[in-house]
This record gives C-alpha cells, structure tokens and sequence, in this order.
C-alpha cells in the first residue's frame, strides 16, 4: 500500500529506469525491447486510475496496453532527470574512451598486461581525468576531428 506521492514517485522510477533499459530499442518491436521490464511497467501502471493519476497513465484499448500520457511524458522533473544522465553519461564515457585509447597507446598492449590491476587502474585513471578536468574547462570547444570525415 502506497500513498497517492509514493505511487506517484513509483511510476516515474519505473519509468525512467524502463526509458534507461529501452530507449535504446525505441521503435523496435515489444520483442527486441528488454520484456521484462516492460513487464513492469505495465503492471505499475495499471493502478494508475485507482490512485487519482490518470492524467499520468492512460490505457490504450487499439495496444491492449498502459502508456504514459504526454503530460507525464513531459513532467519537468522527468526532463531534466533524463538530461542529467544523458550530459553525465556522454562526459564519462567521452573522457573513459580517450584516456584509455592514450593510455593504450602510451604503455602498449603488452605492458600493460603485465601491470598489476591496481597499477594498471591508477595509470590509466590519470589520462582519464586529464579528460574529466579538460570537458569539464572547456566542454567540447577544443575538441576537433583531425581526419576528414567522409
């Protein structure tokens, strides 16, 4: 038993944690998505007219499915949640991926083997966060492709 803020608070996890899982599979078939936690979802989202937030979720009787409506779609708070994640995860990984490509290419494959894992962490943490501090100066300004694209 949830109070009406608690069910409400409950939907947007789920929601979110499905939008993170799936997104990715946004217009495949239910198939391709991961089910399980569509699954979820479904079953979340049903009580939603028992708790006073249909204005949230709405049942689509062509899908035979709940969906979130566009208010909730749209809810600020969800917005700026999924832009958060979005703008951490692009930094993170932009400065993971080029710290270890020069950390690959300053030690080499071999050597780097040979490394203990704790040796190897710290080593490579260090272009890693040469990274980090650099977007973090100057976002993407400096940042150029050297080759053409074609």
């Amino acid at each position: 038993k949830l109070i009406k803020e608690q069910y409400e608070n409950l939907i947007k996890l789920v929601y979110l944690g499905n939008w993170m899982i799936n997104a990715i599979h946004s217009g495949a078939e239910d198939d391709e998505q991961i089910q399980k936690y569509n699954d979820i979802d479904k079953n979340i989202f049903s009580f939603a007219k028992e708790a006073g937030l249909e204005h949230y979720i709405e049942y689509e009787e062509k899908f035979k499915k709940f969906f979130p409506t566009r208010e909730f779609e749209e809810d600020s708070e969800l917005e700026q949640y999924r832009e958060d994640y979005d703008d951490e995860v692009f930094w993170q990984e932009l400065a993971d991926r080029l710290g270890s490509r020069d950390f690959l290419r300053q030690y080499g494959e071999k050597a780097i083997r040979k490394m203990a894992r704790k040796e190897r962490f710290l080593k490579e943490q260090e272009f890693i966060i040469k990274y980090e501090e650099k977007f973090k100066r100057d976002g993407l300004n400096n940042l150029e492709i050297l080759k053409k694209i074609k």
